[in-house]
């Protein structure tokens, strides 16, 4: 496997990386619609894939740069 390593300067409020809050509200919509209903249809069951896999690579942003930030104090 390769690896990368790509320097980023951070935003200061990089700790509050998250879902905005109208694509948490959908995603939520979407599971909640999942577990009354037993299942999405295709659209919806990839609108809600492709949000889980952003808040993925949001909650992995945020471990990477808590992580470099603990490094660098």
């Amino acid at each position: 496997m390769s690896s990368v390593t790509i320097e980023v300067d951070l935003p200061e409020d990089w700790a509050n990386f998250s879902l905005p809050p109208a694509l948490n509200a959908r995603l939520t919509i979407l599971l909640d619609q999942q577990d009354e209903m037993g299942k999405l249809d295709e659209s919806q069951r990839s609108e809600a894939e492709a949000l889980c896999k952003l808040v993925d690579m949001l909650a992995l942003l945020k471990l990477r740069a808590e992580r470099a930030a603990g490094h660098n104090e």
